[in-house]
């Protein structure tokens, strides 16, 4: 580093020459975590313990009749990664599940799940994994996975030509008494355990059946048995997310210019797409109230006069890597609430196989649908942050509806989180 770059950093930090360390190499994040270990806690946040959905204390417990009987929806880190392991390892050890398909983009060097597959093929179940090799900076721990999977028996498929997969899905097949039923685990995180503790992301436990047919039909084209481009609950990405989405913007601009309730909300990493900014700038001249919170690039420009004044777009930086994406259209008053793993970007619409699934799409479920039993987040001691007491006051709510859930939580990231005692704003 020259020396005139590193007066400016000394100067700026206030601190002494004597304290800097040199090194012939280049610093990346890795070395960056040995100050985090260093025992300083008045430095650190607040301990906290997410609470479990299911863990290793709900062995007696049957997943699969609890997701049968109503939808779960999990908010991580808040909700334990747990009930997803769990999930996956009831449907490994469960003599009635013939099958498991997944799909798997950033798996971590230490996978309790791969075992977990890998026991389930031992057990003479059918398992199919998609291995997404060209996912950046993992390619070397997915080919080893991969390798380790095909090994074990795994039918493993490496994702499809010019496109990236990224989206997360787990479909379980189940041989019950009145059947044959479909399980599904839906999330907007990476099926790693290590991330899911610092990164925000929604997870969707469901047995809804038109739900489980486009995610069958997402896991043939996956696999290339099914060319579909046409799904009935899930917007799918290259297959018309895009047109999709902009029918929904369109949706709600026939709502505002008839007078009923309209409104949209959208959080993501990213907003790069014209044609959809040009869609939002065509809502928001109707009238449309926009709430965005974007993590990263936003090329779209709130608050112009004639333009955009309806649209306000902020950053949430805080404790949490905020990864979730979600998109909420109000709909005349029955909103419509989707996650999934794409962000509105040209290679994310176009280039890459992602999904969105959207909640509560079977009558029988939309009005049972829940969050997991109501306890607060429990924590060593009082939370310092105020970013944590408010999630422990967002997650304390007394809720039984999942319409209760979704829309505290998009209240949540459009009003309190964006309070600045608990995170930067950037419009």
């Amino acid at each position: 580093m020259p020396r005139r770059v590193l007066d400016i950093l000394i100067d700026n930090f206030e601190i002494s020459d004597d304290i800097v360390l040199r090194t012939p190499h280049r610093l990346d994040f890795s070395d960056w975590r040995s100050l985090a270990r260093l025992p300083m806690p008045e430095l650190k946040d607040t301990p906290f313990v997410p609470r479990t959905l299911w863990g290793a204390s709900h062995h007696h417990t049957c997943v699969f009749d609890e997701i049968r009987d109503q939808d779960y929806l999990v908010h991580h880190p808040f909700d334990s990664f747990s009930a997803v392991e769990t999930f996956v390892s009831q449907a490994a050890s469960d003599p009635a599940v013939a099958g498991i398909k997944m799909t798997l983009y950033r798996i971590g060097e230490d996978s309790p799940l791969v075992d977990l597959l890998i026991d389930a093929a031992d057990a003479g179940k059918q398992v199919a994994v998609l291995v997404e090799l060209k996912a950046r900076f993992d390619e070397r721990n997915n080919i080893r996975w991969a390798t380790r999977l095909e090994e074990a028996g795994v039918h493993v498929v490496y994702g499809l030509e010019k496109l990236k997969t990224h989206c997360k899905l787990c479909l379980v097949v189940r041989k019950e008494p009145s059947g044959v039923r479909r399980y599904a685990h839906i999330g907007t995180g990476n099926y790693n355990g290590t991330t899911a503790q610092v990164y925000t992301d929604v997870s969707l436990f469901t047995a809804a059946q038109d739900v489980l047919d486009d995610v069958s039909e997402v896991f043939n084209a996956l696999t290339g048995y099914s060319q579909r481009v046409d799904y009935r609950e899930l917007l799918v990405a290259p297959a018309g997310l895009r047109d999709r989405l902009v029918a929904l913007i369109d949706r709600e601009i026939d709502h505002a210019r008839e007078g009923r309730p309209a409104r949209i909300v959208i959080k993501n990493n990213a907003i790069t797409d014209v044609q959809v900014i040009t869609a939002l700038y065509r809502a928001s001249q109707a009238g449309v109230p926009i709430d965005m919170v974007v993590r990263g690039v936003c090329c779209l420009r709130p608050g112009v006069p004639g333009v955009s004044q309806n649209i306000r777009v902020r950053s949430v930086v805080g404790r949490f890597l905020e990864h979730s994406r979600m998109y909420c259209f109000e709909n005349g008053g029955e909103a419509d609430l989707y996650i999934g793993s794409a962000d509105l970007m040209d290679r994310n619409l176009d280039r890459r196989s992602k999904r969105c699934a959207v909640f509560a799409t079977a009558p029988s479920h939309a009005s049972c649908a829940r969050s997991c039993s109501r306890r607060t987040c429990a924590t060593t001691s009082a939370p310092t942050s105020s970013s944590i007491a408010r999630i422990v006051e967002y997650r304390d709510y007394p809720m039984t509806r999942w319409s209760a859930r979704k829309r505290l939580l998009l209240d949540w990231y459009t009003s309190k989180a964006g309070h600045a005692e608990d995170s930067q704003l950037l419009a």
